[in-house]
């Protein structure tokens, strides 16, 4: 039911670029990346953002929603329009800033994982709407978490553009994301 939604959602053939959501979402936070510096929403390069929330070693929709962000963004730079690629842990304990970054450079050089205490993380949950729920724990990978699934598309300064599922393919999402941001000049 759900994808089928979604997929009508995002199916149209033109992006209302300028519609914002019928939501609030989005919002301040404070978090430490995989190289011990602390980072805002707002993107330190002046760069739109991919922001996911999830985990380096999740074996489900991060294995799904982590790679097309290395893929739009790799699409995207061929066009000049730069974006960062970040990811939110939602698994702290597995998530730590001398773990997740070899992981995140596996799937693209530019991703940047963040972390932190429980407070600021839940910072950033509620300020996203993100709800995360530990499901069982994997003898080999650690806890599984049940997690937002959605990408969000964030403009250099850390306001919230729009919402993308990772069910769409590389094309669609970069159509999608190329009627929000322009090339930098």
């Amino acid at each position: 039911m759900w994808r089928a939604l979604l997929l009508s959602l995002f199916a149209g053939s033109a992006v209302q670029a300028e519609a914002p959501l019928p939501f609030d979402l989005g919002g301040p936070y404070e978090l430490t990346d995989q190289h011990g510096q602390t980072r805002t929403q707002a993107d330190p390069g002046d760069n739109a953002q991919l922001l996911f929330f999830g985990y380096a070693n999740c074996l489900n929709i991060c294995s799904a929603a982590l790679p097309l962000m290395a893929q739009v963004v790799d699409a995207l730079a061929d066009e000049g329009i730069e974006i960062t690629p970040v990811m939110i842990t939602v698994a702290p304990d597995q998530d730590r800033v001398e773990t997740m970054g070899a992981p995140l450079a596996e799937i693209h050089p530019d991703f940047i994982g963040l972390t932190g205490d429980e407070e600021a993380l839940n910072t950033a949950y509620k300020a996203f709407s993100v709800e995360v729920t530990p499901l069982f724990q994997d003898p080999e990978y650690g806890w599984i978490y049940a997690h937002g699934s959605f990408i969000h598309l964030l403009d250099s300064d850390g306001e919230m553009l729009t919402l993308l599922p990772p069910i769409l393919d590389t094309e669609r999402t970069v159509e999608i994301v190329r009627g929000y941001v322009v090339p930098q000049s």
